[in-house]
């Protein structure tokens, strides 16, 4: 009699432990958010704080934590209540992906009856038989009336949905929560596929000697989730990752982005930047969205001309032929307050605009910008002048030793333009050289770059001529 009793009683707390574990079976999805912080970095990640208010029993129980980013990585979430840190914790994580679609749904009834609706053309009307599904494995095969169809036409209609499909992405945790209460829980998590990047315009002025500047972050989020009214945050920097290294590069300042309503608010944070968005904005998934970044007018600016030749000639003998070398056209500009500016620029792609003889505006040219901290030189190529013609020839070589060259060259310069120009000739160099003699003089870059600037008229030539001796 006494072991019935046992048996009894155990039975009864077991029935009522599995009841009290059903009561402690808790689901949280997008409609317990309460706030959410989306901080981005420019290279495919983004950090995700998503903070919900969820009302938790006391003891252990689960907790299915939906509508998270389907491209999470689930070992970085880091789950905690902001109210009563001591009492919750999560024992035990999950991460559930095995997403539903029609061929997981029929796999999970292979061997099971399900109704079949078909449309009789003859009679006017919908009919349903009960079919097994035999397989569902490269097409479905039923039995029917002791009958084989191997597929079949009409609509497959499923009693239930089966257990361990889900429709989205969820976190699920076994917690423990030592008191019952409402809790608000911070769930903070890296996820891929969100990504952002900025974009400039630059309007010249018809002199080339000013222009008006706007920058646009332009938002691309591919996460596999949607952050309502969110707090978001831009980080340009060099962030560490073991698997791959987010190329940026490192600042040092803190001050307000050029007057355009003020959107952003810029940072310095550890060695990046952080660029911090004054108001709320939604994010939806498979959407870009671009917000000002920053918009300043009459910039000082500075054309010019350039060209690049290259070190190899000058140890080889060339036939006595003249060819010529493009001459690219550079946009410079100082990124100081002076210059209307002073403000740490994240790299991107800056496009440049001018109005024609009529007034409409025209694309010239785009390069792309690195991370640009305040008090340095942003320098741009917008594309090759048409009416600026550079030529070169090797007028004389010597082979001194198997390892020391002497050459000559003649550069010969044509401005067609209807005004004056200054065209700067680099020539990089390698080994140990040694400018022989020079028509012109010449400014010494670095140890191995050498450069001419050259005034030429409008509408007239130009021309240097110098020899070296390079030892390699």
């Amino acid at each position: 009699m006494k072991i019935r009793s046992c048996v009894f009683c155990l039975m009864m707390l077991l029935l009522f432990a599995s009841i009290a574990w059903a009561r402690n079976k808790l689901e949280s999805n997008i409609d317990d958010q309460v706030a959410v912080e989306v901080t981005v970095y420019n290279s495919n990640l983004g950090l995700i704080k998503d903070i919900r208010q969820v009302e938790l029993p006391e003891g252990q129980g689960e907790l299915r934590f939906m509508d998270v980013a389907s491209h999470i990585l689930p070992v970085t979430v880091y789950a905690k209540s902001l109210d009563y840190p001591e009492v919750f914790g999560v024992l035990e994580q999950n991460y559930e992906y095995d997403l539903m679609n029609a061929d997981k749904l029929l796999d999970k009834y292979v061997g099971k009856k399900i109704k079949i609706i078909d449309w009789n053309q003859f009679k006017d009307r919908k009919d349903a038989v009960t079919a097994i599904l035999l397989s569902n494995n490269q097409g479905q095969i039923y039995k029917i009336n002791d009958e084989i169809y191997l597929g079949h036409p009409g609509y497959k209609v499923l009693p239930q949905l089966p257990e361990n499909l889900i429709a989205n992405p969820t976190l699920v945790w076994l917690y423990q929560n030592k008191a019952r209460k409402n809790h608000k829980l911070e769930v903070s998590y890296l996820t891929e596929n969100i990504n952002w990047k900025a974009d400039y315009v630059l309007v010249l002025n018809q002199a080339d000697t000013a222009a008006d500047i706007s920058g646009w972050v332009t938002l691309d989020n591919r996460s596999g989730a949607i952050y309502r009214d969110a707090r978001l945050k831009l980080v340009a920097g060099d962030v560490h990752r073991v698997e791959k290294k987010i190329k940026a590069g490192r600042f040092a300042m803190e001050t307000m982005m050029a007057d355009s309503g003020k959107q952003f608010k810029e940072k310095a944070f550890f060695e990046y930047h952080i660029y911090d968005l004054q108001r709320k904005t939604t994010i939806k998934n498979r959407q870009k969205k671009q917000l000002r970044l920053l918009e300043s007018a009459h910039i000082p600016v500075k054309k010019e001309f350039q060209v690049n030749g290259q070190g190899l000639l000058l140890t080889g003998k060339y036939r006595a032929q003249k060819y010529r070398q493009p001459v690219d056209v550079n946009i410079t500009f100082k990124n100081n307050k002076e210059s209307k500016l002073g403000i740490p620029l994240p790299a991107g792609v800056m496009r440049f605009y001018k109005q024609d003889h009529e007034g409409s505006l025209q694309f010239i040219g785009e390069d792309k910008i690195e991370h640009t901290p305040e008090n340095e030189d942003v320098k741009l190529k917008i594309g090759e002048a048409f009416d600026v013609v550079v030529e070169r020839v090797q007028t004389e070589y010597k082979q001194i030793s198997t390892s020391l060259h002497e050459s000559a060259w003649a550069i010969t310069l044509k401005n067609h333009k209807a005004e004056d120009i200054i065209v700067s000739i680099v020539e990089p160099l390698s080994g140990n050289w040694q400018v022989v003699k020079s028509s012109l003089p010449y400014k010494k870059i670095d140890a191995f770059t050498i450069r001419f600037d050259i005034r030429i008229p409008k509408g007239e030539t130009a021309a240097v001529t110098y020899s070296i001796r390079v030892g390699l």
